[in-house]
């Protein structure tokens, strides 16, 4: 990037800093958390611009003196190799990045095959990524879900917040989460204590602040229903939850979780809306050839992203090789383990993207 991007970069870091710090900004809080954000993802590479000018400088007065004091020699020969450190470290940071990054998320996860227990296998999901969410500080909404007999789900949709200041959203850690999931366990349905494998079904997609997709009234077919617990008992004895269908595409969004219908309606709406981008930017990308981060549509045990082997406290990420016997603290929420492997080698292939346009 050259010097003048970067002075680009710079001025709008001050131009944030500036807006932030006016009480007038904080009264639109959707502002402000965009705000925050960008001051926030800007922050580390405005740190290492600061520092790569510094040691630019340095270096050169370290040279010009070198002749006359040792010690000054020695600190150009250290400086000589903090430069290109620096350099590739900005580099890196100013990667494109994806424009969904900063986003919150909803997130589908759905049994497959295995019947039982590929619902309680979910339910194992559904509890790690909210004990992760936990750990992260973001808030976690069930916004649908069917329970099965065992107190698995057959299907359950959540959506995840982040914290308004941070440098990422949710969607930059969980993104690649997406794709079947498999099991390999004895199941608590099985007596003879044999192995079983059975699936479950992540959908992940970004919920921008600005959805960019409009919705024909007359494409969809509005249900209400009374919300269900579980084995379908009715919880509430008013029709509040609501079920919208898009009749073109066919996906259906249910909400029951908020006070009344008609808030259930707004945020399934909402959710409609996030997935129809989701689902239109897939086709975009399909048409441009770039498919390395599709998800998969089909809970089929032989198309898997990663497996959890119980018998040996396993877990393997099959798209980058990861390997870890931590399986019990990965349930328990701790994540970050994998989801680092799976950033670091996106990054890695962004970065070899980039060396070969």
């Amino acid at each position: 990037m050259d010097s003048r991007s970067l002075d680009g970069l710079l001025a709008e870091y001050a131009e944030l800093e500036s807006q932030l710090s006016d009480p007038a900004v904080h009264a639109d809080t959707d502002r402000a958390r965009k705000l925050g954000r960008r001051y926030a993802e800007l922050a580390p590479v405005v740190k290492t611009i600061r520092e790569l000018e510094s040691a630019r400088s340095d270096l050169g007065t370290a040279k010009e003196l070198a002749s006359e004091d040792d010690t000054f020699a020695e600190e150009a020969a250290e400086l000589e190799q903090r430069v290109p450190e620096l350099e590739s470290k900005l580099t890196e940071q100013l990667l494109p990045r994806d424009p969904y990054d900063s986003s919150d998320v909803v997130m589908e996860i759905k049994s497959g095959e295995g019947g039982e227990e590929s619902a309680l296998f979910a339910g194992d999901l559904l509890r790690m990524y909210l004990r992760y969410a936990e750990r992260e500080g973001w808030k976690a909404t069930i916004l649908d879900s069917t329970e099965s007999d065992l107190g698995g789900y057959k299907d359950v949709t959540v959506s995840f917040k982040g914290k308004a200041d941070g440098p990422e959203g949710v969607w930059a850690r969980l993104k690649f989460e997406g794709g079947v999931h498999r099991v390999q366990r004895v199941p608590a349905t099985e007596s003879q204590g044999r192995i079983h494998t059975s699936a479950a079904g992540v959908l992940i997609y970004p919920e921008p602040e600005e959805i960019e997709v409009e919705v024909d009234p007359n494409d969809l077919r509005i249900d209400v229903f009374r919300s269900s617990g579980p084995g379908g008992q009715s919880v509430n004895t008013t029709d509040s939850a609501v079920r919208i269908t898009h009749v073109p595409t066919g996906i259906v969004v249910s909400c029951q979780n908020e006070k009344s219908q008609i808030q259930n309606r707004a945020r399934a709406l909402q959710v409609l809306q996030a997935r129809l981008q989701a689902m239109a930017e897939e086709e975009a990308a399909a048409k441009a050839a770039d498919t390395r981060r599709s998800q998969v549509r089909t809970v089929d045990r032989s198309e898997r992203v990663r497996t959890y082997n119980f018998p040996e406290n396993r877990i393997s990420d099959h798209r980058v090789n990861y390997k870890a016997y931590n399986l019990d603290q990965v349930l328990a929420g701790e994540l970050n383990g994998v989801l680092d492997a799976l950033q670091a080698a996106d990054k890695e292939e962004r970065l070899a993207e980039q060396q070969q346009a």
